[in-house]
């Protein structure tokens, strides 16, 4: 499903490579939690998967691929093309995610304007379903609900919602509890694998919370300063971590069997 192969990211104002020549992928239906503190390279990397990186502060080389596509080298035309249909992202602020003045379920039917021949009517069915599909117990409300009427909660829910709704191969999920109570993060969770086995969506998780990662996904991969320090399947990393690093990270957390 993804592959990526040598990755370099550097921006034009730092010295030092964002990300130093990575490589890792996610097989079709699996869920692989990326890992490490704050500029470790994780949410680069998510970027450069999604094609939203901007070539005019950033230089990115290598390979990424998507369903067999090549994001790194695909236009502008290409690249809307595969946002959306091919890749579905999450963010970690939904209201920041959001559009304010625009109800909840425009918001989610804008991939399906963009990318299907769907009439008015169709597409409000798919939304709900989408909705519904989130766990949102009253699609029709929220579908007709501003942001701000939202809890955060429910707002990530249509996030998510928006995500899926046209059921993308591939979902990049860039810290979308850490704006989240833990028991809001729990359902979310929750949620997430659901999606994963009844839709089969492979999904990439950035995040730094090893607890949310150990009960989320199949493998694991750490990186440290734009390099890879350590991957594995997410049980054998945790019980029997290799790199200095990667012990360090699970020592600070207060228990790794607790949390979400």
């Amino acid at each position: 499903m993804l592959k990526i192969s040598d990755l370099h990211v550097k921006f034009h104002t730092r010295d030092r490579e964002a990300v130093g020549g990575i490589s890792f992928s996610v097989a079709d239906g699996e869920i692989v939690g990326l890992v490490g503190e704050s500029g470790s390279g994780k949410t680069v990397t998510a970027m450069s998967i999604g094609g939203l990186l901007d070539r005019e502060i950033c230089d990115a080389k290598g390979e990424v691929t998507v369903d067999g596509v090549d994001v790194l080298s695909a236009g502008d035309q290409e690249m809307r093309k595969i946002k959306g249909k091919l890749i579905g992202v999450v963010f970690q602020e939904p209201f920041a995610a959001s559009d304010p003045l625009m109800k909840i379920g425009k918001q989610v039917e804008e991939v399906l304007r963009i990318h299907t021949d769907m009439g008015k009517a169709e597409r409000k069915k798919a939304a709900l379903e989408a909705l519904s599909m989130a766990d949102l117990k009253d699609p029709e409300k929220v579908y007709d609900s501003y942001p701000f009427e939202l809890s955060g909660g429910m707002l990530q829910r249509a996030m998510i919602a928006a995500a899926i709704v046209i059921r993308p191969k591939l979902l990049l999920l860039d810290e979308p509890t850490t704006a989240l109570d833990v028991t809001t993060q729990r359902e979310i969770i929750d949620l997430l694998i659901k999606l994963n086995e009844t839709c089969g969506t492979a999904m990439l998780f950035i995040s730094h919370d090893l607890n949310v990662v150990r009960r989320l996904c199949d493998r694991v991969v750490v990186m440290k300063r734009g390099a890879i320090v350590e991957e594995g399947e997410t049980e054998a990393v945790f019980n029997s971590p290799k790199h200095d690093y990667t012990k360090t990270l699970l020592r600070s957390i207060p228990s790794i069997g607790g949390g979400v």
